[in-house]
């Protein structure tokens, strides 16, 4: 008799765990991992050293003289050093100069930048912390008015500061008297910035804890206070950043400025001034050059003095825990 062994059953293959997703620490490690590798330092500085060589033969070329940069490269400056400083005497002091200009943009962007950040932060906490019939409604009808493009508001806008808002022989809104001022520079910015700063500042806003909101609601502390106490330091990064954006756009406009800015030169802005220097059919371009990194002196202060908020007010937010 013979015995025979039982079979054997198989051990079941274990079927693969579908991957969990990344915690978000786990998610930075990554992306801190993906952007340290050499190949990765090796593209950013070729891609810097790309970005920065028009730059370069630009400002090469605002010390050259108007027949040297009309007849060579800007990198002919290894081979032939020429450098001078008439193009740069011309911008700031002949014919006007751009001094006032720089005073005068300066009054429109400090304003114009300062006024819908005011708005913006109160209404983006309004909508975040404050809860009231309609105010999703009102959150997304600002969100949509970013698509509306700026150049089909500026007739009306422009009628609106001429003779006001009337349905018939009724006034609706009355002539302000602002046409040819600055407030009229300073509240066309304002209207055309604050659906963007809005939705930006409700974002950040609506991310801080909880906890820190109803803390100060225990304690006894009104709207008011919460967002002048708590609300507004802790938005400082998100609000810098905004500020930088929106005092580099006002400060290279030319289209407002010109539309609502009037036609007295001694009025308009660095930009303006810019364009005025080339002259007609183009015969002064050499003075674009030092005319362009004149009106860059201002920016680029703001821009690295507020860099430090720039970065946490863009990282502020972007991962949770």
């Amino acid at each position: 008799m013979t015995s025979s062994t039982p079979p054997t059953l198989a051990a079941p293959t274990p079927q693969a765990r579908p991957s969990e997703p990344l915690s978000p620490s786990e998610s930075v490690r990554v992306i801190r991992r993906t952007f340290s590798t050499p190949i990765a330092a090796i593209v950013v500085f070729a891609i810097s050293v790309l970005w920065t060589i028009p730059t370069f033969g630009l400002l090469v070329n605002s010390f050259r003289s108007k027949d040297d940069a009309a007849s060579t490269g800007w990198w002919e400056i290894f081979a032939h050093p020429s450098f001078g400083l008439t193009t740069y005497h011309e911008v700031l002091f002949d014919n006007g100069g751009t001094i006032l200009p720089l005073v005068n943009s300066l009054a429109i962007t400090i304003p114009a930048t300062i006024i819908p950040i005011f708005i913006a932060a109160m209404a983006a906490y309004s909508l975040a912390w404050v809860r009231f019939k309609g105010s999703d409604l009102i959150f997304f009808g600002l969100f949509a008015l970013q698509v509306v493009p700026l150049q089909m508001a500026l007739v009306p806008l422009q009628r609106f500061f001429v003779s006001g808002a009337h349905v018939g022989t009724i006034t609706v809104f009355p002539t302000l008297g602002l046409n040819g001022t600055l407030a009229e520079i300073w509240l066309s910015h304002t209207m055309f910035s604050l659906p963007l700063a809005i939705f930006l500042l409700h974002n950040f806003i609506a991310q801080l804890p909880a906890s820190l909101i109803e803390a100060a609601r225990v304690d006894g502390a009104s709207h008011l206070r919460i967002f002048r106490s708590v609300v507004l330091p802790l938005s400082v990064p998100a609000i810098a950043s905004f500020a930088i954006f929106q005092f580099l756009w006002v400060w290279n406009d030319l289209l407002v400025a010109k539309t609502f800015g009037g036609t007295d030169p001694s009025g308009q802005p660095i930009t303006a001034r810019l364009q005025n220097l080339v002259g007609n059919f183009g015969a002064h371009q050499e003075l674009l050059a030092p005319g362009g990194f004149v009106s860059i002196i201002i920016p680029l202060i703001v821009f690295l003095s507020l860099q430090r908020f720039f970065v946490r007010g863009l990282l502020a937010g972007s991962v949770k825990g």
